[in-house]
């Protein structure tokens, strides 16, 4: 019968292979079997698909004659039992005899169960020795994550540090550092990602500066740009496997930077669609009236001078566009907008009243902060707190690491919570300029403003904007709608049913 010989490593610290294939060409003699084929493999029996392996399955199932397989032991064959099927179905088709040399055991057509039996034993201690691998493995990467260590390839803006050459070829680092070249790098893409830069621009400009993101050296493209900017490595954190640990390497940038990105991109989601750059006053306002079409209405440039408007249709329930002057969507706007020129007492008066709600204002955001700052000043306390029971081995660096980030954390809120106080404290004094300014000169202003500021002065002014064909539909906002019904009705100054 021929023979084909099996020998395979997975690592150059097991038996090689030329070892394997000397006492194997001993026992072929002695059985009487002739060489046919020698393989000597270096692959996983447990990872991957088994190229090599397969291979040599391809080649017993196209043979005509029926083919010996012989291994120095079971393990080098297998570690599992999926391999079982495929040899005892070609064993049963009578087109396989497998040799396992050190076992002395020998599977045929004619094999009985008690040979079989020897086989899955076989087989069973291979896969157990592999899964007590897979657990000492696993144990030993937990505790070097628990003890700060980073496992893997660091990410962009650092390197490995190994002591010798040897150490790299068995990759043994002793540290991870800044790497010099790109570290800055890192640096300014989380500053300026934080300042508005996109991160398609953040990607094209630091390709420029010399920042690659692939082992070819190519450009940094977006989507690492974005992997960058959501890995907390670079404050002194690491993720794996769903879970965050402290890492004991050197931050590239503060945890207040990374989580101002963190907001940004946040606030990116929520923002409304960007219109196209073209200055129409009603840009991106209306919408159209039709229950079955509700589209966008947007604007083109006819002759270079004129703009009009239709429905964009998308959906197709219009037969025909319609188009209207935007001049004639303005006049009653403009109608509308003459009516809100109040008189100068009523200003002052009005002046004085928002001088009375600026004080509440003011009492509110300071009760507010105060509070805000006391419960800061408390998770202050106990981090304070945990240092003690850490010192005295009440609790262990786990539950430390743990309750540390946990109020850092909510630090991290409360302190973002005051600077939402503040941001509110200016859009106040910001939305009262815009208001007094438009009710001042409300004609003049509008009259002489680019097409862009009309927008914004309509968008702070009108909501519910429709085009029914070419008649305009919209409502003002508070308080707005109350200040023309005041100016109309100054006996009705309560009501609130005003329809423009």
């Amino acid at each position: 019968m021929k023979a084909i010989i099996l020998a395979r490593v997975s690592d150059e610290k097991q038996d090689s292979n030329e070892a394997q294939v000397m006492r194997v060409t001993d026992y072929i003699r002695n059985k009487n079997l002739e060489v046919w084929k020698t393989y000597e493999i270096k692959e996983s029996s447990t990872q991957g698909n088994r190229k090599q392996f397969k291979e040599i399955i391809k080649e017993i199932e196209n043979s005509k004659e029926p083919i010996a397989l012989v291994a120095d032991t079971v393990d080098r064959i297998q570690r599992s039992f999926r391999d079982s099927i495929t040899l005892d179905d070609l064993r049963k088709a009578g087109k396989l005899t497998i040799h396992f040399y050190r076992e002395n055991l020998v599977l045929h057509k004619e094999s009985n169960s008690s040979e079989l039996i020897r086989w899955d034993m076989a087989v069973m201690f291979a896969r157990s020795y592999v899964l007590q691998l897979s657990d000492n493995v696993k144990r030993k990467l937990e505790a070097m994550k628990k003890n700060g260590q980073w496992i893997t390839k660091p990410p962009i803006g650092y390197k490995s540090v190994y002591p010798t050459e040897a150490d790299k070829e068995r990759r043994k680092r002793s540290d991870i550092i800044p790497d010099p070249e790109t570290s800055h790098l890192i640096k300014k893409m989380f500053e300026l990602y934080a300042s508005g830069t996109s991160v398609e621009l953040l990607a094209e400009k630091l390709g420029k500066m010399g920042l690659n993101g692939t082992k070819n050296k190519k450009p940094i493209r977006p989507n690492v740009v974005y992997k960058c900017l959501t890995n907390p490595f670079y404050y002194g954190e690491m993720q794996s496997n769903g879970r965050t640990y402290p890492h004991k390497y050197q931050p590239l940038i503060s945890r207040q930077l990374f989580f101002k990105c963190r907001q940004k991109m946040a606030d990116y989601h929520k923002k409304p669609f960007a219109y196209g750059s073209k200055p129409f006053a009603l840009k991106g306002l209306l919408k159209c009236a039709n229950p079955a079409c509700g589209c966008t209405i947007s604007g083109e440039r006819h002759e270079n001078r004129f703009v009009y408007y239709s429905c964009t249709n998308y959906k197709n329930v219009h037969p025909k566009k319609i188009y209207i002057n935007e001049n004639e969507l303005l006049a009653p706007l403009k109608k509308v907008i003459a009516g809100l020129q109040i008189p100068e007492d009523k200003i002052k008066k009005t002046i004085a009243d928002l001088r009375e709600i600026n004080e509440s204002k003011n009492k509110f955001y300071e009760e507010s902060a105060a509070a805000l700052r006391k419960e800061h000043d408390e998770f202050e306390r106990k981090i304070n707190r945990l240092f003690d029971l850490l010192t005295e081995g009440t609790i262990d660096k786990d539950m430390f690491s743990k309750k540390i980030k946990e109020y850092k954390d909510q630090q991290y809120l409360i302190e973002e919570k005051i600077k939402q106080f503040t941001i509110a404290d200016e859009s106040f004094y910001l939305n009262v300029n815009m208001l007094l300014h438009i009710v001042k000169k409300a004609s003049l202003v509008f009259e002489n403003s680019e097409p862009e500021s009309k927008r914004q002065i309509l968008s702070f002014l009108l909501q519910n904007c429709e085009l029914d064909e070419k008649k305009l539909n919209f409502t003002l906002k508070k308080p707005f709608d109350g200040l023309l019904l005041s100016q109309r009705y100054p006996s009705q100054r309560g009501r609130r049913d005003l329809n423009p």
